[in-house]
């Protein structure tokens, strides 16, 4: 049994992680532009617009996928960009993965878009690796939500990275906490043409691909410049 829900889960896994083409790593930014426009659009139930100024980084993977039935599974791609000095105040997007599993009573599968905001440069370094812990190498919690939500509590404060979540299935109870984020290196070659590293893309050093205007326009709106004291 255990040898069988471990075949699925690997199946699965390498399903998911096909390598895109490039129109359909576009399209999945494109996607994950949506998503960030949605949740924050929403009266009095987006992302704080105080964490947001202050956020270094943010990621977006749609549709995650959720399995579960004994052992349950986390598996997504998207993408992640960093804030900089260039014209568009953020750096080129970043293709990701993030894969975690958890060990319970799971039964369901549905898909969740996620959505986590990275508070600070120590977290931002810990993007730049092959792959990290969520919860283990960075601090991370739920993120508080609402327009008007209390930004300046101890957690959020002390938080490095700060989640939420979307669920469009039946399946409950998603965390970031435990999961695994790396580069999508093939991801990544195909939308910029060449092999370039996670650190090269966020750290400012690589143009955005053309097409991906909407997201921009998405983090510009509701991700603004973080004010000065």
């Amino acid at each position: 049994m255990k040898f069988q829900v471990g075949a699925i889960a690997i199946g699965l896994s390498a399903m998911i992680f096909a390598a895109d083409t490039k129109d359909k790593a576009i399209g999945r930014i494109d996607e994950a532009a949506k998503v960030f426009q949605e949740i924050n659009a929403a009266e009095d139930k987006g992302i704080p617009r105080e964490l947001l100024e202050r956020a270094q980084c943010v990621g977006i993977i749609p549709g995650m996928k959720r399995a579960g039935f004994v052992i349950g599974g986390n598996y997504g791609k998207g993408v992640v960009v960093c804030r900089t000095s260039g014209r568009s105040g953020w750096t080129a997007p970043a293709m990701v993965r993030v894969e975690g599993g958890s060990i319970g009573l799971q039964i369901g599968a549905g898909e969740t878009d996620v959505v986590f905001v990275v508070m600070n440069q120590h977290g931002m370094e810990k993007l730049l690796q092959d792959n990290f812990t969520v919860g283990g190498d960075a601090s991370a919690m739920a993120g508080p939500v609402g327009r008007t939500a209390a930004a300046n509590t101890d957690a959020t404060m002390h938080a490095e990275i700060l989640s939420y979540s979307r669920p469009r299935g039946v399946f409950a109870g998603l965390t970031l906490n435990g999961s695994t984020l790396r580069p999508e290196k093939d991801d990544n070659a195909v939308l910029y043409g060449k092999e370039v590293t996670q650190k090269e893309i966020l750290s400012g050093s690589v143009r955005p691909p053309t097409g991906t205007e909407a997201l921009y326009s998405a983090l510009n709106r509701y991700a603004p410049v973080k004010k000065t004291a």
